[in-house]
């Protein structure tokens, strides 16, 4: 009850800012070209829905993101592991990471496009690259999190460092490169929306610009629903596998402790 309780508050709190943003645009007259109300927005959404449109280019940039998220964070998992197991490479590599890392994305998309042409791949590239640096963060820190005390009694109980990395460093790692994950995730669907403004034949990102050279602003704000629902769902499946894979950490309990008291306040 509890639960069902919160659910219809927070409909009715999205409810209620939808009714408000409806009159406050109405009431003070403000052009469909600079602000639609949610009734343009909904009506957009429908027509596009009914046409097909939404849901072919949805497949597209959700592909995008998928494959970008991957290529990403795999190479974001290998390269951290080789930094956090040796202080040589992360003195000679890391460097340069930093420096690719603070170039801007946006005048990088650009060359990708290039590179790679207007296709799947220069996306999946593009994603990857947004994708990769905050898992790479989290696998280093994660991996260096380890107990030092732990690492000692299993070196001294004939642990190769294999059994360490599998049997310690990696469990201790999880929550880290969880939460990278989830930061990942959502980072990957902003690269590829990016290199689909940049340039691209299909996708959410070249939908909303087509939207943009018609002066559709309601088309807009529905594709942006559009992405804003894929987001939310992207990382909804990310908190229920960590949920299912960090059963036993700690953070994890506290909450659900935190969420139970909270109900029963």
């Amino acid at each position: 009850m509890r639960g069902l309780r919160n659910r219809a508050l927070r409909l009715v709190v999205l409810i209620s800012s939808l009714v408000v943003w409806e009159a406050a645009v109405r009431l003070l007259r403000v052009p469909m070209f600079i602000l639609p109300p949610p009734s343009a927005v909904a009506l957009a959404l429908y027509r596009g829905a009914v046409s097909g449109i939404y849901l072919q280019h949805f497949w597209i940039t959700l592909a995008e993101t998928l494959l970008g998220f991957a290529l990403g964070s795999l190479v974001a998992f290998v390269l951290g592991t080789a930094l956090a197991a040796s202080r040589a490479v992360e003195y000679y590599v890391y460097p340069y990471i930093v420096m690719f890392q603070s170039m801007p994305k946006v005048a990088l998309a650009p060359l990708v496009v290039v590179w790679f042409g207007l296709g799947l791949t220069s996306k999946v590239v593009s994603a990857a690259l947004i994708a990769f640096f905050p898992l790479l963060v989290n696998t280093i820190v994660g991996l260096r999190s380890a107990d030092e005390d732990r690492v000692d009694l299993m070196r001294s109980l004939a642990a190769n460092q294999r059994q360490i990395f599998w049997m310690l460093r990696l469990p201790s790692a999880l929550p880290f490169i969880m939460a990278g994950l989830e930061v990942a995730m959502v980072l990957s669907l902003v690269g590829a929306i990016v290199a689909e403004f940049v340039g691209s034949e299909a996708g959410l990102g070249m939908l909303i610009q087509s939207r943009n050279f018609s002066m559709d602003v309601a088309g807009e704000f529905a594709v942006l629903f559009i992405l804003a629902v894929m987001g939310l769902a992207l990382n909804a499946v990310l908190v229920a596998i960590r949920r299912r894979v960090l059963f036993w950490d700690a953070s994890q309990k506290a909450g659900s402790d935190a969420a139970s008291l909270k109900g029963g306040l």
